[in-house]
């Protein structure tokens, strides 16, 4: 009887989400129309996500785990579980297969009826652009924010999950201080040192979706965690959004194997 150690170092994001929030996979990329992107849970398919969402698929998984629990965003294939349990402890991946990855084009066979209680292993037709282990402990505080976890390096894209009309005005904040703000008048759009004279934190890393209002944060920094907030001014009321940002490096993995 031995032991042996087998050291990897994976491109891996390690999170731990707190039961009953929604949390969001963030992908760090910008998906084609026509690329397609694919989650898998330990190694079966929750998600595909085409060009087209009329013919995009969520999968409920292994007993129904995932069912009316997943969402998603079209345009980074970003990832959303909503009321996360300890069942939803576990491996996730993201794949993508790029439409002209090889200079031919790579479409799937698409089938017009969605079969959610399908369940489909994990194929290698895409490349990994991004993996998860995610450990879910606890009962949230606050049911009303969002956990977001991303890899130094990335991009993350905060969604506001509207459709801004020209009225509205919309305020981003992190730990209380104002970072970018959309307005009517597209002259009275700032982002960050634009917004506050000496908060230059995020210099040039900001970008603002002015159909949406959501916000998007490039090259992310551990410095960058903490709590940011939306707040969004319409006509006739005021709605609040919570982000609670979590960025991380790559994680060492140790794996025993016993002979």
């Amino acid at each position: 009887f031995s032991t042996i150690f087998v050291f990897c170092i994976l491109n891996v994001t390690s999170l731990s989400a707190m039961k009953g929030d929604p949390v969001t996979l963030s992908t760090g990329v910008t998906k084609q129309q026509h690329d397609t992107m694919r989650w898998y849970f330990n190694n079966t398919l929750i998600a595909q996500i085409n060009g087209d969402p009329s013919n995009s698929c969520s999968y409920d998984g292994e007993g129904g785990r995932f069912k009316d629990r997943l969402k998603v965003d079209f345009e980074t294939g970003s990832l959303i579980i909503t009321n996360i349990k300890p069942e939803h402890a576990g491996r996730y991946e993201a794949q993508i297969i790029r439409s002209n990855s090889t200079g031919t084009s790579q479409r799937l066979k698409r089938k017009p009826i969605c079969n959610s209680t399908k369940i489909i292993p994990k194929s290698n037709l895409g490349d990994a652009i991004k993996e998860f282990n995610v450990t879910v402990s606890g009962e949230s505080l606050k049911t009303d924010g969002v956990s977001v976890f991303v890899k130094e390096g990335d991009s993350v894209t905060l969604l506001t999950g509207i459709k801004k009309n020209q009225e509205d005005r919309i305020r981003w904040y992190c730990n209380d201080t104002r970072i970018a703000q959309i307005n009517g008048d597209p002259r009275k759009t700032c982002t960050d040192v634009q917004c506050n004279e000496g908060t230059e934190r995020f210099r040039d890393r900001l970008k603002l979706d002015h159909q949406t209002g959501s916000l998007t944060i490039m090259n992310i920094t551990t410095t960058d965690s903490g709590v940011y907030q939306l707040k969004i001014f319409s006509s006739n009321s005021i709605s609040e959004k919570t982000f609670s940002l979590s960025v991380r490096g790559d994680v060492l993995y140790v794996l025993p194997s016993f002979y």
